[in-house]
């Protein structure tokens, strides 16, 4: 930011003239109001890069017109100016939003000096904004976190609406799945983006050493501790925590987690007095935790704390329309990385991504593609270059019907409410008949004689069910 119009307003016609002479002669357009009223009602007309107000002004003195700058205009660079070299000016002045104060009298010089500062810190704040921008451009619900599913849309919605909310969340699913990504753009779109964004995996430290990551320790609080350490709540404060795999916390440090969460603050390992601690918690886990709780392995109480927004993210095959999207991306990705014109995916090897089971997700999705960029001598990538699929699918062994169904049916129904409805029974027996009869009426060629006979059920039985499910027969194979 360039500083270029500044609006002085002061009540005496000296101070005016003073400082509008050498502004001016730097090169800068300058507005005189000689009173709080009159520099309001300019402020309205015209925008001003740098406003230096006097604190004692008839009407409007400088302290209020300085929080309406801060209210109206905050992108404004406020001076304060004063007679009276109270500490009580200058903190109320600072306080309030004010980017320095003169005393008067004053040199000339010294002003020069603050806006040539607050020039370079305006410029430094415009790239810090510019750059969260892109943090936030980068990590927006959409972008970062790929997917134009339904089960991932229904997610985009839950973080639209939390994001900016200061609730803790709880997020679930296999791993691979994105856990840590949902944290980043839950933090990156929230208040709290200029603050720390802090990760813990309690599943990758020991479990003695745990606490002391968590609430660090004082110098001396054990063998070893040569120096005070301060832990992961303390590196978070005013921004998020994010604890993954927070079922493999041990049930001794929950119960201090909880404590934290209460009472919100720590402290340290070996020490006595408390920290006060401001952090927002995004914990994560791969694990069912209801059933750890029921088991009591993990605290229920500590399991409500956390579980005000619960967020379920669909295994990569529950989401298979997705894995084209996600496979030209992480393509793209690996070719930037690697230096790399051109290369594309045959239709055979996105179908084989479709057709594959991903055990490993996301995450195993983003990996096998990176390996075959850089090991492929082609610019089209073809099933030969993911052997490991291909000879996996051939070992895979056949999921049972059952589990199929039980798998896509609690996964669809994840995304309802389902204490809103009242006919989901006759829904969902409505959603399995209409395809099975389909197939079976397909593979006799329409013949509903044989139809019903490989149901198991009568031939009107079966009419009625047509006629219910309104399905279209085709006969003789049409």
């Amino acid at each position: 930011m360039t500083i270029q119009r500044i609006l002085v307003a002061d009540d005496e016609e000296s101070i005016r003239w003073v400082l509008s002479k050498s502004l001016k002669k730097q090169g800068f357009d300058v507005d005189l109001a000689e009173d709080g009223s009159q520099a309001s009602s300019m402020a309205q007309q015209h925008k001003y890069d740098l406003a230096i107000l006097d604190i004692k002004m008839p009407g409007i003195n400088g302290l209020e017109l300085l929080k309406q700058f801060r209210t109206n205009y905050p992108e404004t660079i406020i001076i304060i100016m004063t007679a009276e070299a109270t500490m009580q000016h200058a903190v109320l002045a600072i306080k309030n939003g004010a980017y320095d104060y003169l005393t008067k009298p004053f040199d000339l010089t010294a002003l020069d000096a603050i806006i040539v500062k607050a020039e370079k810190a305006a410029e430094l704040t415009g790239e810090i904004g510019h750059l969260k921008e892109e943090l936030q451009d980068h990590y927006s619900f959409g972008r970062s976190i790929i997917g134009n599913s339904q089960p991932m849309q229904e997610i985009y919605k839950t973080l639209g609406r939390i994001a900016n909310a200061d609730v803790t969340v709880l997020v679930t699913g296999e791993s691979g799945t994105g856990k840590e990504l949902v944290a980043r753009a839950i933090h990156v779109n929230s208040s709290r983006v200029s603050k720390p964004f802090i990760a813990l995996n309690c599943a990758a430290i020991p479990h003695e050493l745990l606490e002391t990551e968590l609430f660090g320790h004082e110098r001396g609080a054990f063998t070893g501790a040569t120096e005070r350490k301060t832990g992961k709540f303390e590196q978070a404060d005013g921004g998020t925590l994010f604890l993954d795999e927070i079922g493999d916390m041990p049930l001794e440090l929950q119960a201090k987690l909880l404590r934290v969460l209460q009472e919100k603050e720590i402290t340290r390992t070996g020490g006595n007095h408390t920290i006060q601690v401001n952090v927002r918690i995004v914990a994560a886990t791969n694990q069912d935790i209801t059933t750890l709780v029921r088991e009591k392995k993990f605290r229920e109480d500590l399991f409500y704390r956390l579980n005000v927004v619960p967020i379920k993210l669909p295994a990569l095959r529950d989401r298979c329309d997705d894995i084209p999207l996600l496979a030209d991306f992480f393509l793209q990705k690996s070719r930037q990385d690697l230096g790399i014109d051109t290369m594309e995916f045959s239709p055979e090897t996105l179908n084989l991504f479709k057709s594959y089971g991903w055990p490993g997700n996301v995450r195993e999705l983003e990996n096998t593609i990176k390996r075959a960029t850089l090991l492929s001598p082609d610019q089209v990538l073809t099933p030969t270059d993911f052997p490991d699929l291909t000879s996996n699918n051939h070992k895979k062994q056949d999921e049972s019907l059952e589990k199929l169904v039980a798998r896509k049916l609690e996964n669809s129904l994840a995304q309802m409410n389902l204490q809103e409805m009242n006919n989901l029974y006759e829904m969902v027996l409505h959603q399995v008949e209409r395809p099975l009869i389909n197939i079976v009426l397909k593979n006799t060629r329409g013949n509903q004689i044989k139809t019903a006979e490989v149901l198991g059920i009568n031939r009107n039985t079966l009419r009625k069910k047509i006629k219910i499910l309104n399905i279209k027969v085709k006969r003789g194979g049409e």
